[in-house]
């Protein structure tokens, strides 16, 4: 048996999320727009089945009202982790500017490790 972790690596520590079995880093690069909702992909039942790994790196700029569009993979190591990625991007929120702030031009970029970590023995089921 095996517990799913997914982190999110990158270059600055922002606020942690919440949601998946396992531990959870939140960290974003090229952006100081704070996150509100951070949403944490669903590993695939394909590749959680064949055991499979791998990280898949999202780009994307932030509205004025914090929601991520032009939303790219940007690298990846396998291609059955970039829907779930997107999709968590898509979903997840920063904190809106005022009316008065620039909207940097800079894309944001996010970067989702997905791995299979072995549950200990005292902890099987």
């Amino acid at each position: 048996m095996t517990r799913l972790l997914i982190v999110l690596l990158a270059a600055a520590a922002i606020a942690p999320a919440a949601g998946a079995a396992g531990d959870i880093d939140t960290e974003d690069e090229n952006t100081d727009r704070v996150p509100l909702h951070t949403i944490i992909p669903d590993y695939p039942e394909e590749a959680r089945r064949d055991r499979i790994e791998g990280n898949v790196q999202v780009c994307f700029k932030i509205s004025r009202a914090g929601m991520p569009w032009r939303i790219a993979v940007r690298k990846s190591t396998n291609r059955v982790f970039e829907k779930p990625a997107i999709k968590a991007v898509r979903a997840s929120t920063f904190t809106p500017l005022g009316p008065t702030e620039p909207v940097p031009k800079i894309k944001a970029c996010r970067t989702f490790r997905f791995y299979l970590e072995p549950v200990p023995e005292d902890e099987r089921e």
